[in-house]
Formats: C-alpha cells, sequence, structure tokens
C-alpha cells in the first residue's frame, strides 16, 4: 500500500486541475497541493519535528483545515481536534494522545492556547493570506519545546513515513466509557481512500461538496481524501449550514456530497430552495453514512434531488467505509448499508463463532483498512479483536444476496423488562407519522423494568402533534412494548461535536424534558387516579403529567391500580388499561370520555365496539390490540354502572 504523498501524487495526473475549492477564495490546483505538502513537511522538519512525532491540528472547518490535516499526516501523525472543545476536553485529548505540538490559527488566542501553555507543548502559528489559493499557509513557530534542527539535524530527521507508520489520531465516540485511541496508518487511510472512491466510480471530474467536520474519519477519508486520491476536487466548507447549502450548490456545481442522516433531513426540510437558488444543477449520487438513514429520508431525499443516495457504513477503527450500496443499475436496497466493500464480512455469535447467512449477530470486519488495534487499551482489543476480526458491536442480518442490514448497536438495545427492542425500529416507525421531522428513541433508567423506552421528536414546521397521538399511531405497528413510554417534543436532537446523536446518553442530555414540570390534579377523576397511583406507589405526589411506569411502576403494581380504580370508580377498567395513557391525566381523560349516554362503549385509545350493550352490564377483561385496548370479542368493554 502507497503513504499519502504518494496515493495524492499518483492520483494528480492533471496538476493544473482544481484541488480544493472555498467560499470568497481562489481555488488551490493539485499542484498547488503538492507544494503545500511539502512547504508543510519542510517547516516541521526544521523546527525538529520527526516523521513519528504526533501533532494536533485545532482549526476551524474549512481549506487550511483540509491541507494542514493532509499535510501533517502525509509527514508526521495528525492528531486532529475539535476546535470548540472545552478547556478540560483539551487537556484530556492532547494528553491521550501523547501529542508532542500544536498547529493553530495565527489568531487563536483562546482555550487551547492557555492549555498548550500549561502542557509546554511546542506551537506552531498557521500564518494565512486570504489572496492566496485555498488552503495555502505559512508555517510559524510560536513556541518551542524541541530543539531547532540545524542542516545536519534536518538530514537525521528527514526520516519519511512508511505505510506502516501511523498517519492519523483519532478517538472513538466514547458512549459508554472514555474515548479510546485509535492509530490509523498510512496503508490504513490509502486502501479506504481507493476503495471509498472505486465503488462509485470517483472520476476526476467530480467534485464533493465537503459539509463533515474535518476532525472526523468520515470528513477526512470520505469526503477529503478518496475525491482528491480520484485527481478530482473538494469544496472545503465552514461545516454544513442549511441556510447556505444550495448557494454552495449553485456557486460550485457538485457532482456529490456525503453527509449523515441529520444533514440530508436539514437538506429535506428546506429542499423548497433547491431549484429556486440552483435551477439547472444535478448531482450524480449523494451518500450517507454515520447512522441509520430512515428509508422515509432517502425517498424524500430521492426525490428532491432526483440522483440516487447510497447509504454506506464505515467506523473510525476500519478508515471509515466497510460496506456501500452500489450505483444504479445494480440496486440499492432502502434500509440497508449495502455490500461489503473492499473488506470481508462475518456474522458472529457472543462466543465469537460464525453465524449461517441470514442470522442476526454481531458483524465482524477484517482487511487492510482496519487498525492494527486501539492504543494503550489491551482489554478492549481482547474484547473487540477476535482471530484477527474487528468486532464492531453493531447487530446485523444479511440477507440471500449479501445485502448487510443492521438492526442498532448492540450497546443501545433497550432491554426493557425482558424484552428487547432496537431503537432504530422506533426511530423508523415515528418518521412515518406526516408531522414528524427528526425522532431518536434511546433507553432511560427505570426502576421497575431496569430500562425503559423515550423518544425525542422534532416536530415538522407547522406541526404540533401529540405525544398520546404518536403513541396511538405507533401502535398501529409496533408491538406494545416497543412504544416508548415517553416521548418528549424538542427544538433539535442534541449531537456531539461530530453530528453523531448520543443515543446512549440522551437520558442525561433530555432530563429536563423527561422530568416535567408538577401540575397538580383538579378534576375530581385526576385526584382519585394520582391518589391510586401514589397509594401504589407509596411515593409522593405525582402530578397529572406522572408516567406511571417511569415513576416506578410494573405490571403487578398496574394491577393494584386497575383493581383500586375500580373499586373506587365503580368501573370495568381492563387490567391493561394502564399501558396505553399512562400518565395521570391521560388516564383521567380516558375515563371521563367513555360514553354513558350511548349504546355502545369506547375504549382508552378510541376503539369502539359497535355492538349495543345494555348500560350496567359487567365487560370482560381486554387485551393491548392495535392503536388501543380490545376484548376477545373485538371491542373494550368498560363503563359506569
Amino acid at each position: 500500500m502507497p503513504t499519502i504523498v504518494e496515493l495524492l501524487g499518483a492520483s494528480s495526473r492533471q496538476p493544473d486541475t482544481p484541488a480544493l475549492l472555498a467560499p470568497n477564495r481562489r481555488s488551490a490546483t493539485h499542484a498547488d497541493l503538492s507544494g503545500q505538502l511539502r512547504r508543510v513537511a519542510s517547516a516541521l522538519r526544521s523546527a525538529g519535528v520527526r516523521h513519528r512525532a504526533r501533532v494536533a491540528v485545532c482549526v476551524p472547518n474549512g481549506p487550511e483545515a483540509a491541507t494542514a490535516t493532509l499535510s501533517v499526516a502525509a509527514s508526521a501523525t495528525c492528531v486532529p481536534l475539535n476546535p470548540a472543545y472545552q478547556t478540560a476536553e483539551f487537556r484530556y485529548y492532547l494528553e491521550d494522545a501523547r501529542v508532542d505540538a500544536v498547529i493553530v490559527p495565527e489568531a487563536e488566542h483562546g482555550l487551547i492556547r492557555d492549555v498548550t501553555t500549561e502542557l509546554g507543548l511546542t506551537v506552531f502559528e498557521m500564518v494565512v493570506d486570504l489572496a492566496a489559493a485555498a488552503g495555502c499557509f505559512e508555517l510559524r513557530a510560536a513556541r518551542s519545546a524541541m530543539r531547532p534542527a540545524g542542516t545536519a539535524q534536518v538530514a537525521a530527521a528527514e526520516g519519511s513515513p512508511a505505510p506502516d507508520d501511523v498517519a492519523l489520531i483519532l478517538h472513538t465516540s466514547g458512549t459508554t466509557a472514555r474515548p479510546k485511541i485509535v492509530p490509523l496508518s498510512h496503508a490504513n487511510l490509502t486502501a479506504s481512500a481507493r476503495s471509498f472512491a472505486a465503488h462509485p466510480a470517483l472520476l476526476p471530474d467530480d467534485r464533493c461538496l465537503n459539509v463533515m467536520p474535518l476532525f472526523h474519519i468520515h470528513g477526512l477519508v470520505g469526503a477529503l481524501l478518496a475525491p482528491l486520491a480520484s485527481g478530482g476536487s473538494n469544496v472545503c466548507t465552514p461545516g454544513f449550514d442549511e441556510q447556505a447549502f444550495f448557494g454552495w450548490v449553485a456557486d460550485f456545481g457538485p457532482t456529490w456530497y456525503t453527509a449523515m442522516p441529520t444533514i440530508h433531513q436539514a437538506i429535506v426540510a428546506h429542499g423548497d430552495a433547491y431549484r429556486r437558488i440552483a435551477p439547472q444543477h444535478r448531482f450524480r449520487f449523494v451518500r450517507s453514512s454515520s447512522s441509520a438513514l430512515p428509508p422515509t429520508t432517502l425517498a424524500a431525499l430521492e426525490s428532491l434531488l432526483e440522483a440516487p443516495v447510497l447509504e454506506a457504513y464505515g467506523m473510525t477503527e476500519t478508515s471509515h467505509q466497510m460496506a456501500t450500496n452500489p450505483l444504479p443499475p445494480r440496486p440499492r436496497k432502502p434500509g440497508s448499508v449495502g455490500l461489503p466493500a473492499s473488506v470481508e464480512v462475518a456474522i458472529l455469535d457472543d462466543a465469537g463463532r460464525e453465524m449461517p447467512q441470514g442470522a442476526i449477530g454481531e458483524i465482524a470486519i477484517r482487511g487492510p483498512s482496519v487498525t492494527a488495534g486501539h492504543e494503550r487499551y489491551p482489554e478492549a482489543n481482547a474484547n473487540a479483536f477476535t482471530r484477527g476480526w474487528f468486532r464492531t458491536g453493531d447487530q446485523v442480518r444479511m440477507d440471500a444476496d449479501d445485502y448487510i442490514f443492521i438492526s442498532g448497536r448492540l450497546k443501545e438495545i433497550v432491554n426493557r423488562g425482558g424484552e428487547k427492542v432496537s431503537p432504530r425500529e422506533v426511530d423508523e416507525a415515528l418518521l412515518e407519522h406526516p408531522d414528524v421531522a427528526q425522532a431518536v428513541a434511546f433507553a432511560m433508567p427505570q426502576p421497575s423494568l431496569g430500562e425503559g423506552l423515550a423518544a425525542a421528536v422534532v416536530p415538522k414546521r407547522g406541526s404540533h402533534p401529540e405525544e398520546a397521538g404518536l403513541r396511538g399511531f405507533l401502535l398501529s405497528s409496533l408491538a406494545g412494548f416497543k412504544v416508548p413510554s415517553r416521548i418528549v417534543f424538542v427544538d433539535a436532537i442534541p449531537k456531539r461535536p461530530t453530528g453523531k446523536v448520543p443515543r446512549t446518553s440522551l437520558h442525561e442530555k433530555l432530563a429536563h424534558a423527561l422530568a416535567p414540570a408538577f401540575v397538580a390534579p383538579h378534576t375530581h377523576t385526576e385526584r382519585t387516579v394520582e391518589s391510586v397511583l401514589r397509594e401504589v406507589l407509596e411515593g409522593a405526589p405525582l402530578g397529572v403529567h406522572a408516567h406511571f411506569f417511569a415513576a416506578g411502576g410494573d405490571s403487578l403494581r398496574g394491577a393494584q391500580v386497575i383493581a383500586r380504580l375500580n373499586e373506587r370508580l365503580s368501573l370495568e377498567l381492563p387490567v391493561t388499561a394502564l399501558f396505553q395513557p399512562p400518565t395521570v391525566a391521560e388516564l383521567a381523560r380516558a375515563i371521563d370520555e367513555a360514553p354513558e349516554s350511548e349504546h355502545r362503549t369506547r375504549g382508552i385509545a378510541g376503539c369502539t365496539d359497535r355492538r349495543h350493550v345494555q348500560r350496567g352490564s359487567r365487560a370482560p377483561a381486554g387485551r393491548m390490540r392495535g392503536h388501543g385496548l380490545a376484548s376477545r370479542r373485538g371491542g373494550t368493554h368498560w363503563m359506569r354502572p
């Protein structure tokens, strides 16, 4: 496998063609890019930075972040940092990665400067002339803890990186523990970039609109290295901006872009601007990766952009891409991340044994793009690597055509009192509702069941869905135990700096929304229901928005609640009555709205039994079915005597 310098050099058969473009900047050619790589290597060597030294790049998204990261990775070991980190985060990542030097913009005098001073690190300033080509800059040593190298020292330090040398240091997302260091070699990165470019057949006249962060593997390999390795060009934006996106499309005429589902959803939401701003534009294809793309979003995006959307699958440990859907005329399967891409794939059981095709298990990968292992984490490596296979932690199945379908991260599966729920399935069901723009289901602590299920929903503009209505909608397509106990409405789903949704910690980030303000009961029925719940749960006053299961209820206590309500309100509620409207207010409203004058009865969630029933007759116990409660004969009978 080649090094990054060799990869980019081999791709630049036309040195005067554009390589990097940016808003309000002169484009840089492939020759400019090669020259920039040489200048950075020379500046680092002159300052005594050897090719295995670790140099952090802390530069905002844009063309200089792109060239700085590529240049450092080509001549030393690059550690990209998110400029939005706080002091403690900078300190942790710099110390954990054992960084030797840091590159910052000349005008940067914020937190990163304070931390580098505290740690005594070498600092290089990036000096940018805005009249120069995009991505071109000079590197100036602002403070050095290294001995400047003279001519003899430069010669001694001048070793060129080999394919097995580490080019890039990234950290995993760290959803359940401290982030782990992932070292990626030149061979890893060039193998992934070549594979990426081969599957959509990237050509020199292809142009990527890069809206991904350049401190993340998706942006670095998928949106930057792969298009440059194919001899094409890259539009380096400041990051995704839903208001500016279609203006960039009109200005630069990209043939493709790659992004995560949250970005695609925002593009669809603002799609009315596409033909107005860029009436003649056509994408050759669009790519989606980093998390699951809901089929509804895929369909809406293809309809808007009139281009095939290729859902793909990647991870930091595999230098990004592991699988992708092919271009037409080969089939693309909605809900699938496609076919293996230049890697071997196996489906393993808990013991690490390979499973037959069609079985559901953990997907494992091996190939030239896979890291040799996490740095300084022997226990994590022992768990993650089995007989040369890297275990991804994703639960999948492969169909008869070898297409991969991911049902979820193993650590994200919700164990709801013994019933296993894949949050991704709930996401997709919620997104079928016409008023839902974005949705993410997640686990939340629940005293009685161990884990409960909640969901955060961003409504479509101008829509005002209700929690009870969405739960009823879900019951038409999901089993009752897969319906979230809580659905909270938010303006935006919390995300990590990389744009990914931190599903395993959403219950913490949305704790305030999950714990609604106390509202005292004000009707007789509400006071009765709240009193009974409080008695059974042996707790403090709950308020009308209290959720029975979130407050510690379970099926046994639920039976006690129903028995006491039947006694005090002279009802014939079935045991399942508490499951569809599980808050005090919803259950009280359902009781109050039950018809008394009509010769029929209605279930709590609106299922109507049209058979005539004598008022006061005893109704049989019901069970959950469809949108609500139903008796064994198809209707729910419960009424006041």
